[in-house]
């Protein structure tokens, strides 16, 4: 604030001020920070087209980096809450919003036991969502990321945190991850079919958006599942200019296992090297800016007959749209002379 009009601080308040100016100008700097690094959990958000294989993916990939040593927490973001079923083979664990309701009727504060669960070394819970046709499944997710702050996710000590996230980033709630910078980066998984490169694509537009934007977030890479050997997945990942982090091929063993609800990705199984390598891949493989396709760009990837490239756009008539044919009226519109 200015001061008054013809107002002149006194010799003593002078003094005073250039005193404490002295001070501040002898403290000498902080001491150079010697202690070890504090580690950094890395957050991890997996995303991908419902029933593509997200679960199967994060909980033989969660299993085996706990093998190798690393504290991991997988955290099931789907409504459907299936995220850690074929972590517990086949048993539902409770879901945070649905103890959440249950315990506030009841009067009694949630605790870390009574939603978090654990199976050699993987610990996992659900978010879970509203029942069906009574809610948005985003909003429910918005509603359990602040239940776990309450429970103190950011003082936990994890090496990983991996959230398993529907494709639907359209929904402010699944694209929650992106949009508030609460994850480093974002693993897609896909293949080779046209309706997950489509999610995988929108995934890579949201980061995309949100990087203009000053977001931070970037796409480590695409894992291809069900991989059939036909190239489509693949050559999305080149269009947009990510890696990718590992191919898991379509193959009845690993069908009937997850069917079961058996862990592959055990390090002395057939499948192990395959989990060990994509451990790797997720724990180093930077966020990078995707570049995402345009709709001809991501048709282009597939033969014309797949996708009906083929097909011409033929506009519509009023005589198509009533089946009784069009009756022709005489114009209402006033012409005035000389007008």
């Amino acid at each position: 604030m200015n001061a008054p009009a013809g107002f002149q601080p006194n010799r003593d308040t002078q003094a005073s001020m250039t005193e404490k100016l002295r001070e501040e100008a002898a403290q000498g700097p902080d001491p150079v920070h010697t202690e070890p690094a504090k580690k950094q959990t890395q957050v991890i958000a997996i995303y991908g087209k419902g029933g593509i294989g997200k679960s199967f993916t994060l909980a033989n990939l969660s299993y085996m980096m706990a093998q190798q040593g690393k504290r991991v927490l997988l955290i099931g973001c789907d409504p459907k809450s299936d995220t850690t079923s074929l972590l517990f083979g086949g048993k539902a664990c409770p879901t945070i919003i649905e103890t959440s309701s249950k315990k506030k009727a009841a009067g009694e504060p949630v605790v870390i036991g009574d939603v978090c669960f654990k199976r050699d070394g993987v610990f996992a819970m659900e978010l879970g969502g509203p029942e069906v046709g009574r809610g948005c499944g985003g909003r429910g997710i918005i509603h359990g990321f602040e239940l776990l702050e309450k429970l103190g996710f950011h003082e936990w000590d994890f090496d990983f945190v991996l959230l398993d996230f529907l494709g639907d980033v359209v929904c402010g709630g699944f694209g929650l991850p992106i949009a508030r910078d609460m994850c480093q980066k974002v693993i897609i998984v896909g293949s080779n079919d046209l309706q997950s490169l489509y999610v995988a694509n929108n995934v890579c537009s949201a980061v995309e958006y949100f990087r203009k934007l000053g977001g931070n977030v970037g796409v480590a890479g695409l894992v291809i599942n069900k991989d059939d050997g036909t190239g489509e997945a693949q050559a999305f990942a080149d269009a947009a200019g990510i890696p990718v982090l590992a191919a898991i091929p379509a193959n009845e063993d690993i069908r009937r296992k997850s069917a079961n609800y058996e862990i592959v990705g055990r390090p002395d199984g057939e499948w192990g090297p395959l989990f060990q390598a994509l451990g790797v891949q997720v724990a180093e493989a930077p966020p990078l800016r995707p570049t995402p396709l345009t709709q001809e760009g991501l048709l282009g990837l597939f033969k014309g007959d797949v996708v009906g490239r083929d097909v011409v756009l033929q506009p519509a008539s009023q005589e198509d749209m009533r089946a009784a044919g069009v009756v022709a009226k005489p114009s209402l519109e006033v012409v005035y002379e000389g007008a």
